[in-house]
């Protein structure tokens, strides 16, 4: 992103910012309500177009390339998902259509290889014994790693995950960071973007952050440049405490 802004009836929601993101690297977005988190998510994922400014997403600039064939070399999940998803549609399904990046599904074709693919996805998320269940029924931890499965079906070069753990229980956001961590540190895994409210859910193996405020970058680079107690203060406004354990980040206000 090239000195990029979004506005909204007259008002800047995002901007300005000139930012890059690199193949092998593992990104979170940080910052309060209103800073601009989603609206740089959809950005990344082709939803919107900036209001000024130049976004090149896999070499290819928006407003010069077809955004529904972008789309297919991308992995999404957001909440909004979850609601577009038919409560009926079993969950095998909900993974496979990602290969043609449809919900709900249709009248196409799928092979084994791409069933097979399907079924050890969700075997790395830890919930293949749901393949024949109804999404809908699902609880909302399981939709979640659900629909990370969906976005690794296509084999993405670029993996954008909305709040992920956000809504889970304990034990439920846990087991979902451990599996974003090995996802992390697998090599072969595309370049990824997590965005979350909070720095206890950044998985271990996150190599670089963005912190935002007030819909402008407060710092970006490495995760330990950027979450320090310094920058999320500022970003804040009051005064927190940022410590680490085995490669993960806690704050509290002082």
């Amino acid at each position: 992103m090239r000195d990029v802004t979004v506005s909204r009836e007259g008002k800047v929601i995002l901007g300005p910012i000139t930012w890059s993101v690199n193949e092998g690297e593992r990104w979170v977005i940080l910052g309060p309500n209103g800073a601009g988190k989603s609206t740089l998510l959809m950005l990344c994922s082709t939803k919107i177009h900036p209001t000024s400014g130049e976004v090149n997403i896999l070499e290819e600039q928006l407003g010069k390339v077809d955004v529904f064939e972008l789309r297919t070399r991308l992995g999404l999940t957001t909440p909004a998902l979850i609601s577009d998803i038919p409560y009926e549609e079993r969950v095998m399904d909900v993974v496979l259509t990602a290969a043609y990046a449809i919900t709900g599904r249709w009248q196409e074709d799928y092979d084994l290889w791409d069933e097979s693919r399907a079924l050890a996805l969700l075997t790395t998320l830890g919930v293949r014994e749901l393949g024949e269940r109804l999404f809908g029924s699902l609880s909302e931890g399981e939709k979640k790693r659900v629909l990370i499965a969906r976005a690794l079906m296509a084999d993405p070069e670029l993996l954008l995950l909305d709040e992920p753990a956000a809504g889970l229980d304990l034990g439920g956001r846990e087991d979902l960071l451990r599996r974003l961590e090995n996802l992390a540190i697998d090599p072969l895994s595309p370049a990824t973007i997590i965005v979350t409210h909070h720095i206890e859910e950044i998985p271990v193996g996150t190599t670089h952050a963005l912190l935002l405020s007030k819909a402008k970058p407060i710092a970006s680079g490495l995760i330990s440049d950027v979450v320090t107690s310094e920058n999320l203060s500022a970003a804040y406004g009051l005064t927190i405490a940022v410590t680490t354990e085995g490669g993960r980040y806690f704050a509290r206000a002082l």
